[in-house]
């Protein structure tokens, strides 16, 4: 299996190269170099892997939820070099892969969305030792958010942005927490290959971001509603 895997949904973006189980990746510091760094960081891996976009199997990318314009890059990239060389895509949740490298049986992730929310979701392994999401994706404010039963290894940004509110909310059920973790190509990659040999393909012009949120920036009486400054 050859997949080509990219994944901007937050600042730290990255590509990958699933080469027959070996993965090739590179690191993208700061959103702002992302469009710049991407194209180049793509040509660099597969020269590394000795691999054409034509030798592929499939192209993926992090469909989100993340920041906006990093969900665009990513979706319009892979679309781009897919159609280019006849290749399907798959759109891979960046909580999933997230969750997928937590290697815990069950995950609770849950990254930070700005504006005074932050995306979250539940997941557990299946036989396969797929993360399988319990229920739809959430962007919500960081005290409404609601951990299903049981206990969860907690993961992602929005723990180290608001850690009280998460942490104490529900203290007890956490069997490890680690902000540090964001979404990167490589789980992207490894979950793409399981889709693809599930028959899970999409054609390019079918693949899209999941923005969970339809707009990136607050009114001045949204803002003052949430105690921020007009």
């Amino acid at each position: 299996m050859k997949i080509l895997s990219i994944e901007t949904a937050t600042e730290r973006g990255s590509v990958a190269v699933l080469h027959d189980g070996e993965l090739l990746a590179r690191r993208i510091q700061g959103a702002a170099n992302h469009s710049e760094a991407i194209l180049r960081d793509v040509r660099a891996l597969l020269a590394e892997a000795g691999l054409s976009a034509g030798m592929l199997d499939a192209v993926a990318f992090g469909a989100g939820p993340g920041a906006f314009t990093g969900l665009r890059l990513a979706c319009g990239l892979a679309q781009g070099i897919a159609l280019a060389v006849g290749l399907g895509v798959v759109a891979v949740g960046s909580l999933q892969a997230l969750a997928l490298q937590t290697g815990a049986a069950r995950a609770f992730v849950a990254t930070d969305a700005r504006m005074g929310e932050i995306y979250s979701a539940a997941f557990e392994l299946d036989r396969d030792g797929v993360p399988t999401q319990l229920g739809e994706v959430r962007c919500s404010a960081p005290i409404d958010v609601e951990l299903p039963p049981g206990d969860w290894f907690a993961a992602g940004s929005a723990f180290k942005v608001w850690p009280e509110v998460l942490e104490q909310g529900f203290m007890g059920r956490w069997l490890g927490i680690d902000p540090e973790l964001m979404p990167r190509a490589e789980e992207v990659a490894r979950l793409a290959a399981v889709a693809v040999g599930r028959g899970q393909l999409l054609a390019p012009e079918h693949a899209a971001p999941l923005y969970v949120r339809d707009k990136v920036a607050l009114t001045t009486a949204e803002r003052l509603a949430r105690g921020g400054r007009a």
